[in-house]
């Protein structure tokens, strides 16, 4: 089984929703507290460690393609 990264929500916004609602007033370490928990869990439901892997190497690449993007748009701010 491959990783999919199409979109394959069935209620995208609902879950963005649900998402920002699972931060609302908690601080900071709160707010990672629970990112690194909902992660876990997650992966836990995935449970595949190559699917798991291939996530974590396209999440951190996402990350760097941002930062690049981000450097080439304000160069001056470098």
């Amino acid at each position: 089984m491959a990783l999919n990264t199409q979109p394959n929500l069935t209620r995208p916004d609902d879950f963005y929703e649900a998402l920002i609602d699972m931060h609302r007033d908690l601080d900071d370490a709160q707010s990672q507290s629970a990112n690194a928990q909902l992660i876990l869990l997650l992966a836990n439901h995935i449970g595949d460690y190559a699917i798991l892997i291939e996530a974590l190497q396209h999440a951190r690449e996402g990350v760097i393609d941002m930062a690049v993007q981000n450097a080439d748009a304000h160069p001056l701010a470098a």
